[in-house]
């Protein structure tokens, strides 16, 4: 990568128009891309999110208050794999059916069911598999009843933990999704959650990917229609009521990237399927990830003012990648900014400049630049004589 070194009132160092853009990682910085609006959908809400970068690709309503319906369900099953985390239960503890679960929960109830009977017992693991993979009704009232006093007390605490999470427009009324006109949340907090339920249980998380499971003598499939495609992916959960429309959380890996998508508001199964797929497709293919920095990488060096050395190594603390639409990748620039000569004395990590990432409909991104050294500062004589050298003929260290 060729450096172009300025300094003093210009304070930019322009490092690359294009930058040569090989040996791409998986990294912890965060790009966000404005939300792209040249897709248009079906849906009456709808976020597209790439989670390395967490850039968002598509937004439609995002923020919109809306029923979630079953894909409440995901915060049910992530208070369950917080307690299996923290040792407070295990995949064979067993809990109780009670008649209010069978009666509210039930085939007769008009919803989804896992097909519980009152008075018997459940293991932990198949309540989990009939709330993920049947939308179990019943297997969520079970887990509510169990893990706190009532259903209306556990839901208050989904809502807590969803504060927690970053949800900060969700409030659940009940376990289940049932229909509650205060029991509300909007795409991008659901995709918040279904990003935490991935990166915080990937060892539960397995069980969205299931595409079906069998109890007391009867099998269901995933209602997710985009496990059934050859897409990559690997969950979450549908969601569906007269009220909401349907709609879908999904996760799909393709490559080193993972997408997560939340539809809400289609008008129908075969609406749902497709929209999810075409908004996945199209964000695979239009936005490629881009890895510039590694972690500790040095970006340049910089002039020092009156230090044992004239220049010194300024370095990334974090990889660094963007998510970008690919016909803006070859106007990115990456540019240094800094304050310069940086005076002496200066100790290995301070902060002596700031690197600058700027494309076409990218929010411009800044990270801090560190000194990979320390540097003295000189003598008092041989600062005196560096100065007049400056006065003199120009000549700055």
């Amino acid at each position: 990568m060729r450096i172009a070194m300025t300094s003093g009132s210009r304070k930019f160092l322009l490092l690359s128009r294009r930058c040569a853009l090989g040996g791409f990682l998986a990294v912890a910085f965060v790009a966000a891309v404005p939300p792209a609006r040249a897709m248009e959908t079906l849906a009456r809400q709808a976020f597209l999110m790439d989670t390395t970068t967490g850039a968002t690709l598509f937004e439609k309503e995002a923020d919109q208050f809306m029923a979630p319906a079953s894909m409440s369900k995901m915060m049910t099953a992530y208070m369950i794999f917080e307690r299996l985390r923290d040792g407070r239960l295990s995949l064979d503890d067993s809990f109780p059916v009670s008649e209010n679960a069978w009666r509210k929960g039930g085939a007769k109830s008009g919803g989804s069911t896992m097909f519980l009977e009152p008075g018997t017992r459940v293991r932990v693991e198949d309540l989990l598999r009939g709330i993920i993979v049947q939308s179990g009704n019943d297997a969520c009232i079970v887990a509510a009843e169990s893990l706190s006093v009532s259903e209306d007390a556990f839901a208050d605490e989904m809502t807590i933990k969803g504060r927690e999470l970053g949800l900060a427009d969700t409030v659940f009324k009940n376990a289940t999704g049932w229909p509650d006109p205060e029991h509300l949340t909007t795409a991008r907090d659901l995709s918040i959650l279904a990003a935490r339920t991935i990166e915080d249980f990937s060892e539960y998380y397995h069980y969205y990917a299931d595409k079906n499971f069998t109890y007391n003598g009867i099998r269901q499939g995933n209602r997710n229609p985009l496990l059934y495609k050859d897409i990559g992916a690997d969950g979450l959960k549908t969601g569906h009521t007269s009220g909401s429309g349907y709609g879908l959380a999904a996760s799909v890996v393709r490559g080193d990237r993972r997408l997560i998508l939340v539809v809400n508001g289609l008008p129908s199964v075969k609406a749902r399927s497709r929209e999810s797929e075409r908004l996945i497709e199209w964000g695979i293919r239009e936005f490629k990830n881009y890895a510039l920095f590694k972690r500790g990488e040095m970006v340049t060096d910089v002039p020092v003012w009156l230090g044992g050395s004239e220049l010194v190594g300024a370095y990334v603390e974090d990889d660094i990648v963007i998510t970008l639409a690919k016909d803006a990748r070859r106007d990115m620039k990456v540019s240094v900014r800094y304050e310069g000569p940086v005076p002496a004395p200066i100790a290995a990590g301070d902060v002596i400049a700031t690197l600058s990432v700027t494309a076409p409909r990218m929010e411009p991104i800044e990270r801090p630049l560190r000194a990979v050294a320390p540097v003295h500062q000189l003598g008092v004589f041989r600062r005196l004589g560096a100065a007049l050298k400056s006065i003199l003929w120009g000549v700055s260290g």
